[in-house]
């Protein structure tokens, strides 16, 4: 080993070719299993829209709202749901996120993935209960904020499993069924909210309370699942970590995978702040791409806002409660058909690939949605009944397109990109800067479509114009490419190796 705890670059790619494995039912319970901490993400996702459109529930918290909703004045077409503490009531939750992530990289870190997971599930169990249970506006926060904790937990950790749990070969597919289940999440949020919002005057509180069962469910998977063998080299238990791994390959010849993980351990434990290595040159082109780019256009994409927003926009729009709730279960469904097409097919054709052909479509989606609106809504007037079904066939291609490109793949290639010595530090950026823009769009979305009306959406169309010319000048493929060698596509880049220094003679953060 050379260069500061990097393997030689030849010796690494030589050692690769010699990873064996066999797809084991031992290795599908840990990763199904393992993901389920995406149904939490998912599952409030969906149910905060619906919620937050329900009469029973405006009526109690923000009468005002409420009042606006059923109103037909002219200025208040795209203003009805303009109020700062109902968007409180949703990007509480990702504040707190962005918040407790720290704390879950230490966690992480030190105690394993599995850890940080059930943490995660007890503080998301007891934010549910308060919500559920919530008779002032106090308690609704304090409840939305255990359960961002609870998010901040399983979005550093679920992520992080099933990268370090997957062979190179089908990385892409099995991390992406972390946005299999948060997807699945927000199908079952909405069709929960279209059964329970003809439940007056409780519907609301039992969309809230039923957040518990994801929770409980993440809980046992982290206890039934055993740690990765990344986790268990990084704390010291060698013969644990040998014993997983040739249980998770299904087979005793791990030799070179092992060795590769104990080499990167032992850089690992060289550094001693790993936050302050994330400054390094050498690193500087996994932060900007992993850490800050991609989590942020994630949420850039406008998409999240139509997935927190959907029955509150598409009644906005004109259409009434119940096709409002309906025409989010199939956004949902969108979802998860996109998911499953990107998990078949990215470790084929590849993460460029999907980001690329899926942002030309969500461009063009925008696009024809603010035409749409601009020339067919607006002046006290409902959209006619054929617009609002293109507006429904318009959003359903935007989400299957986002379903299968930014969406799990905004979370696998930062899973992905990261040497194990800075890995749990790195992944709470990620989790603090995707938190930090989901809780910005969800706490501005309104009142943009408030003061922007369809200019909103030419936004976000030009925002995903420039996402996808960032991925096509600047991210390298990553598909099977093993996670320890991926520091050497930017040494080859065209760009990025102007700005890799050599990691044999970078010492330490004092050399920047």
């Amino acid at each position: 080993m050379a260069g500061g705890g990097f393997v030689d670059s030849s010796e690494a790619l030589k050692r690769a070719h010699l990873y064996e494995y066999k797809i084991t039912g031992y290795f599908i319970f840990s990763c199904i299993v393992g993901a389920l901490g995406g149904s939490l993400f998912g599952y409030d996702l969906g149910v905060s829209g619906g919620v937050t459109s329900m009469d029973d529930f405006l009526i109690k918290f923000f009468p005002d709202v409420y009042e606006r909703k059923h109103a037909h004045l002219q200025e208040t077409d795209y203003c009805k749901y303009d109020d700062q503490m109902l968007t409180l009531f949703t990007s509480s939750l990702y504040f707190a996120a962005l918040v407790s992530t720290f704390g879950a990289s230490s966690l992480t870190k030190n105690k394993g993935r599995r850890a940080s997971i059930i943490a995660g599930s007890i503080s998301f169990f007891v934010g549910a209960v308060l919500n559920a249970a919530a008779q002032n506006i106090t308690m609704l926060i304090l409840g939305r904020i255990l359960l961002g904790v609870g998010i901040g937990f399983g979005n550093q950790a679920v992520p992080l499993y099933l990268s370090e749990m997957a062979p190179a070969k089908v990385r892409g597919a099995v991390n992406q069924l972390f946005q299999l289940t948060t997807c699945l999440g927000v199908l079952i949020a909405n069709l929960v909210n279209y059964g329970t919002e003809k439940l007056h005057p409780w519907g609301w509180r039992l969309s809230l309370g039923l957040a518990t069962v994801p929770a409980v469910v993440m809980f046992l998977g982290g206890l039934l699942c055993p740690e990765t063998p990344n986790s268990l080299v990084e704390q010291g238990k060698m013969v644990e970590a040998r014993k997983v791994l040739e249980r998770v390959r299904g087979t005793p010849k791990v030799d070179a995978e092992f060795q590769d993980l104990v080499d990167a351990s032992a850089a690992a434990q060289a550094i001693k702040n790993p936050f302050q290595n994330l400054l390094l040159r050498k690193n500087r082109p996994q932060v900007i791409i992993g850490a800050v780019a991609i989590p942020a256009f994630q949420q850039l994409t406008g998409n999240n806002s139509i997935l927190f927003y959907a029955p509150v926009i598409f009644q906005t729009l004109g259409f009434g409660s119940g096709a409002s709730l309906y025409s989010s279960v199939i956004t949902s469904i969108a979802l998860v058909l996109a998911t499953l097409i990107s998990m078949f097919y990215v470790d084929k054709f590849g993460r460029r690939a999907f980001f690329l052909e899926a942002g030309a479509e969500m461009f063009f989606c925008m696009i024809a949605t603010a035409i749409v609106l601009a020339l067919a809504f607006g002046k006290g007037k409902e959209l006619p009944f054929g617009v609002g079904i293109f507006l429904v066939i318009v959003i359903f291609l935007f989400v299957l397109a986002y379903g299968r490109s930014w969406g799990p793949l905004g979370w696998l290639v930062p899973s992905e990109l990261f040497p194990l010595e800075i890995r749990s530090a790195a992944q709470s950026i990620v989790v603090c800067v995707n938190m930090i823009f989901t809780a910005i769009v969800a706490q501005l979305f309104l009142a943009s479509l408030c003061h922007l009306k369809y200019g909103i959406f030419l936004l976000f169309g030009g925002l995903i114009f420039l996402m996808s010319c960032f991925v096509y000048f600047l991210l390298p493929e990553t598909k099977q490419v093993p996670m320890d060698e991926i520091f050497h596509l930017f040494e080859n880049h065209w760009f990025w190796k102007k700005i890799v220094a050599d990691p044999k003679q970078e010492k330490g953060p004092e050399q920047l």
